[in-house]
């Protein structure tokens, strides 16, 4: 049987190298990706000669892909959930903009479905995405 004296040093120091290393890697990694993230849901947005819109606060991105699928930024809402999804987002800042960007394959018919149900929902300001026209 061993008898431990407390005269041996024991060694109380935490090695913080490693976490020090992971840490960095993790900055690195979050450094390069940051950048490629998207907003929304990628669409072919039609193209029209109007101006952008100035806005102080991030609007709240509404998005219809080809297929008619509905987005509420990157998350996909049927589209008769889509009121009830959107009003308490609206309801906690009833000043926000909301604008919303279609596939131009999507029907008419179906945008203005779209859009009814966004103001059933209690939206004011509405607005819709376009891509610039380029210049010649």
């Amino acid at each position: 049987m061993r008898v431990f004296d407390n005269d041996e040093n024991l060694m109380s120091e935490i090695n913080v190298t490693p976490l020090v290393d992971v840490m960095l890697v993790l900055l690195i990694i979050f450094m390069i990706t940051a950048p490629m993230l998207t907003y929304g849901v990628k669409v072919n947005l039609p193209t029209t000669t109007s101006k952008p819109i100035p806005t102080k606060q991030e609007p709240l991105l509404i998005t219809v892909d080809k297929n008619k699928n509905v987005f509420i930024d990157q998350y996909k809402i049927p589209l008769k959930k889509l009121r009830k999804k959107l009003k308490p987002i609206i309801k906690a800042n009833p000043k926000r903009n909301v604008l919303l960007q279609a596939d131009q394959r999507v029907s008419y018919g179906y945008v203005m479905q779209v859009m009814a149900e966004i103001k059933s929902a209690g939206v004011e300001r509405l607005g819709l995405v376009t891509k610039p026209l380029k210049k010649r």
